[in-house]
Formats: C-alpha cells, structure tokens, sequence
C-alpha cells in the first residue's frame, strides 16, 4: 500500500515537472543586462529584444520631425544595448556637443574619486580650511560655516546671481576678474548655508578647483586618468579660466555615445567592467534628494532628482543624461532648446521613451515597426 503510494507521488510529481517545463519553454527569456561593457563602443539591438517597443520610440522621433523639436540628438540605451540612436542634420555620433552644465555632473564624480583617493577630507570640509591662502571679503559666519557639501547641493547661501534667472550677470562679472575663484570666495552671504536650493554657478566652479588643489591636477587631467580613461571616452573638450581651472559649471564637449557611459557608470553604481571608478556610496549619496529644488523635485551632489524615481544630468538648452534605475535605462539629448521648450526632453522621456519600457522580458518581433523607427532614425539625418 505504501508503496502504490509512493509510486502515485513519484507519478504526480513527474507529470507536474513536464507542466511546468513546457510553460517554461513558450515563457520569453528574461534579458540579463549587457554580457560586456561599452568601454570600447556600444552594442546595438531591436527595441523589442530588450522588451521596448518600436511603434512607440518612432512615435518620438516622428514628433520631433513634424514640429521640428531643435532636438540634436537622441540615443536609448536599454540592458546596455542601444535601441535608438537618432541625429539630426547636421550632427552626427562622432559629433562632440557642449553639455552645459551636464559638466557639474561629471565634476561631482571627479570630487566623489578624489575623496576616496584621500585628496580631500570629505564633504564635511569648510570651504575657508579648503582655500587657506585665500582672503575672504564678507567673512562672517555663515560663511565661515559654509562646507562642501553645500557646495555641491547647491545651497552655499552665496549671494551668486549667476544663473539664468539673473541673466548670467553674476558670470559676467566674474569672467572680468584676474581670479575667479577669489571672485566667488569673495561673494557676500545671501542665508545661512544648507537653507535654501540657489543655483550658483560659481559653486561648481570651486569644486574644480578644489578637485585640482587636492590632486595637483586639473579636472580635465584628473578625469582622463580617473573616470573618462577607464571608460573609454578620449574625444572630450573642456577650457580651463585663466587661472588654468577647469570650468566646473559647463563648457565640456563630449559626444552623446560618451555622455551615455557616464549614465550607464552610475546605473551599476559606479562599478565598470569589474573595477569601482566612483565609490558607490558617492553614486548613491548623489543622485538622492538633499534639498527640495527648482528645476525638478530635488537636487542631489550635482544631479537633479525625480519624484518618479529616476535621475538626471541637465544642461542649458535641453542637454540631457538620463538613469532611470528601475527600467534599466539610460538616455541622452542633446539639443539647442529655446528656455520655453527646456523641459521638451523630459516630457518625451515620460510620454515616449519609459512608457516603451514595456517588459522585462523581450517583445515578439516586429519587424514592421521596427523598420519604421529605422525610416524615422534615416528621414532625420537627411540634410
């Protein structure tokens, strides 16, 4: 009897792995983020072999062509292949674009590198120990007060005017002086340091000059060594100030391709093809909100943060890096955007671009709309 049982048991059990071996067999795959690293170039792949939909992503770029969005460039990057990589005329993915102040962004990963290097104390340094051979006009203390990471969070309490708001007239004045630095140190205090989000260009500026006196050198040397040498981007422009200080706030060139491996870095959490270029606790303290800002819902060390859950890179113009975590992402625009359509980019990645993102697993083939996002991808380089 027990041995009828047994059998009966021994029976079910097989008839229920045969069950669950077929579905397993008619269920997709589901597609592992990218088997190399684009240290070397990016890998491509259909929309729908990385669960994304054609139809939708050449809905975007449609839009772009009929209401002739000043939209440069645009490249998805799904499980570390990309999916679409759209230019108009006259650019092209060897042409380098000026990111703006995407640059503050790759400044913050240089300051994060330099202090795990030791260079720097940490984010916790005042600003007048970091500048000792500096004389401060306006010292008082709230200056006195004032550290790096308010630097990096933007709220220095530094009475700036330097942004857009003010017409740049705070870099203007600035950009006539023998020192530009000395300039900002010398900046009259506004409030107390970690009070209120104000963006101040100048800020920026001193991370990279605190990144050279630490390291001896500039930001653009010390991220050919450091971040842009072990990922692979060597076609990059960034002037320095007369002083020979890496502009901090804007002014690098890069390519899309390039800006994207900085997105695809902080997606693996500073790790790149088995080495940590940037501590992941920098990537994780930076792309979380410290302070509710203006652009968007919050703003980490240097990086703008979204209520939905992703994070961005942003510069003047509509200059883009994208990384939306939870759908494996990473998109860059670039563009030469008027103020009014500034936030055109992030409105085509919450229309178009994530709900795309459809599955975790691959899509069935669509060869037709894939075809059409290729004729899109085409209709856009044409002159």
């Amino acid at each position: 009897m027990a041995r009828s049982r047994l059998s009966a048991l021994c029976m079910l059990y097989l008839a229920l792995a045969v069950v669950a071996g077929c579905a397993s067999a008619q269920r997709s795959p589901v597609p592992e983020s990218a088997h190399y690293w684009p240290t070397d170039g990016w890998r491509t792949s259909t929309p729908e072999q990385q669960g994304m939909s054609s139809e939708k992503l050449a809905k975007m770029l449609e839009a772009i062509e009929l209401r002739k969005y000043a939209i440069d460039s645009v490249t998805v990057i799904r499980n570390g292949y990309i999916v679409t990589d759209a230019y108009v005329h006259p650019f092209g993915p060897g042409s380098r674009h000026v990111v703006h102040s995407c640059t503050k962004s790759i400044n913050s990963a240089l300051m994060g590198i330099a202090i795990e290097k030791g260079y720097i104390g940490g984010v916790g340094q005042k600003v007048t120990e970091l500048f000792p051979e500096h004389p401060f006009a306006n010292l008082d203390a709230r200056k006195q007060a004032m550290t790096l990471e308010h630097l990096l969070t933007m709220t220095s309490g530094l009475d700036c005017q330097d942004s857009h708001l003010y017409s740049w007239q705070g870099l203007q004045q600035m950009r006539r002086t023998d020192n530009w630095a000395q300039y900002v140190l010398d900046l009259p205090m506004r409030e107390q340091p970690g009070t209120r989000f104000e963006y101040c260009n100048g800020a920026s500026y001193l991370l990279s000059a605190i990144v050279q006196k630490g390291s001896g050198l500039t930001a653009l040397e010390f991220a050919r060594e450091h971040l842009f040498g072990p990922l692979g981007i060597v076609d990059v422009h960034w002037p320095s100030s007369p002083e020979g200080i890496s502009i901090g706030w804007g002014d690098l060139e890069m390519r899309p391709h390039d800006m994207a491996k900085i997105g695809y870095l902080y997606l693996h959490m500073g790790m790149w093809d088995g080495r940590q270029v940037v501590p992941a606790e920098w990537v994780e303290a930076s792309t979380r909100k410290h302070i509710n800002a203006t652009l968007s819902d919050g703003y980490g060390y240097q990086w703008w943060v979204d209520a939905s859950g992703y994070y961005m890179a942003l510069g003047w113009a509509g200059q883009y890096i994208v990384v939306v975590p939870d759908k494996n992402l990473v998109v860059v625009f670039t563009s030469d955007l008027s103020e009014s359509d500034f936030f055109l980019p992030e409105r085509l990645m919450n229309q178009h671009i994530i709900p795309a993102a459809e599955s975790v697993a691959p899509l069935p083939p669509n060869p037709d709309r894939a075809a059409l996002l290729q004729s899109q991808i085409q209709d856009l380089a044409k002159p």
